[in-house]
């Protein structure tokens, strides 16, 4: 065995996210497309707080631009939360003069 190998075929690694991956996750399907998806949520979430912050906006400001109120806003921000909606993406897009974009990628 080479010392990039461990017992188990696959390369040794000191990355703590690729270990717990490997641990946490492995083969389990469902554990993968669950992990995927919460990265995604938290990702959305970072990308309304930063586009926010960049436009120097608080919570509340940009609540009022998009016409709503600012609990949603922070919900919308959280990396927990699932109900993201398009609705609501091109409401905060047209609140701060910008469009959504979505695109699919080929799967990982």
């Amino acid at each position: 065995m080479s010392n990039s190998q461990n017992n188990t075929g696959s390369r040794s690694t000191s990355d703590a996210v690729e270990i717990l991956d490997r641990v946490f996750i492995g083969d389990d399907l469902a554990r993968r497309e669950a992990v995927d998806k919460a990265v995604e949520d938290a990702l959305i979430g970072q990308m309304i707080y930063d586009i926010r912050t960049q436009a120097g906006l608080t919570q509340k400001q940009l609540a009022e631009l998009a016409g709503t109120d600012q609990a949603v806003i922070s919900r919308l921000e959280d990396a927990d939360y699932e109900g993201h909606t398009m609705s609501m993406l091109r409401r905060i897009a047209n609140a701060l003069g910008k469009r959504v974009e979505v695109r699919f990628v080929d799967a990982a």
